[in-house]
């Protein structure tokens, strides 16, 4: 009997047999992927996920770009320079953490302000500045939790800092950010993980520099940012694409004057555009925050310079509960720059 035909566990149905597959942790992918082909091609295959997707089996991470603990020499001082950063994964469902092996190319740290998404239990990273030369970089990397490996994909278009990302319809949205020359921009592109490719979509109405991207819906929003002549003035206005029309829809009065909207913009019960900044005092200062279904992991200083927490929020009758602080270990305390949902 050819291995096509073999049956999926032996003595059971098909339909139990992929049943058993599709309740196996993605910890266990890896070592399932090993049994045989026939195996291996239906755990790596889009049907296989989206069919433990529908039936409830699938469950969502909180991946985050971290600093990396930092040795103390020998005299007690610390080393003087940017930190190094690497990425974090945060289980909900079992509290636990752990952390990515580096990404090709950057054993010592990810890009700096490098952004993540996640396409079909797939992490995403792409873009930032090379730690040691501090020029930004086109590089595109990928994360399979069924391989448990990283693998590069297709360059951006362009070298852009400080742009928008958002994952809708099984791609990556980019928008925004801005040159080599610190130039601000408002072109667009989307990125097809499967087919590896880039396409460019119309512009913004106008350039977005240190904007951040949100998908409301079926909607890619990009927020806030400011032009470069207005540096660091930033936009009460955001931007949302229409795919059906390729074009953008400004929204005025979307966000609050004068606020940064890296990281932190949340969507409330309506809909609108919420600061998790503003939320409570204990996140005031570089609050980052990674929506997970129903909870959203929030962190964030109260002060400059003070340590930073991990909080859990749940929703309570359509509204945002209060922030309930977890237990980190020792080694995930780090400042959190930036982070996404992964559902894997």
């Amino acid at each position: 009997m050819s291995e096509a035909m073999m049956e999926l566990i032996p003595n059971l149905p098909e339909e139990i047999g992929l049943e058993c597959l599709f309740r196996l942790s993605y910890k266990a992918h890896r070592v399932a992927a090993r049994v045989c082909r026939r195996w291996r091609e239906l755990i790596d295959s889009r049907e296989f996920y989206y069919q433990r997707k529908q039936s409830g089996n699938t469950h969502k991470v909180a991946c985050l770009i971290q600093s990396l603990p930092v040795e103390t020499a020998v005299d007690g001082r610390k080393p003087v320079g940017a930190p190094a950063y690497g990425v974090s994964v945060f289980n909900p469902s079992g509290g636990t953490w752990e952390r990515l092996e580096p990404v090709p190319d950057y054993p010592l740290g990810l890009p700096l302000f490098c952004q993540l998404s996640s396409v079909e239990g797939k992490l995403v990273l792409m873009g930032g500045w090379n730690p040691a030369r501090w020029e930004p970089v086109k590089d595109v990397f990928i994360y399979d939790f069924t391989a448990g490996q990283w693998r590069r994909g297709k360059d951006m278009p362009s070298k852009r800092s400080f742009f928008a990302t958002g994952a809708l319809e099984e791609r990556i949205f980019v928008a925004g950010g801005h040159d080599e020359n610190k130039t601000a921009l408002k072109s667009a592109w989307v990125y097809d993980v499967r087919r590896d490719e880039w396409e460019e979509i119309s512009e913004m109405t106008q350039e977005r520099d240190e904007c951040e991207g949100v998908v409301i819906g079926n909607e890619f929003w990009v927020v806030s940012g400011y032009s470069t002549e207005n540096q660091g003035v930033f936009e009460v206005s955001a931007e949302c694409y229409e795919m059906e029309t390729d074009q953008w829809r400004r929204v005025e009065g979307a966000w609050a004057a004068g606020r940064c909207p890296r990281a932190c913009v949340g969507v409330g019960k309506e809909e609108e555009l919420v600061c998790w900044a503003d939320s409570e005092s204990v996140v005031r200062v570089g609050a980052c925050a990674v929506g997970l279904g129903e909870q959203t992991l929030v962190t964030g200083s109260a002060y400059l310079g003070a340590p930073q927490g991990v909080f859990l929020v749940g929703m309570k009758e359509g509204q945002n509960g209060k922030l309930e602080k977890i237990d980190v270990p020792t080694g995930f305390s780090g400042f959190v720059q930036s982070g996404c949902c992964v559902e894997i």
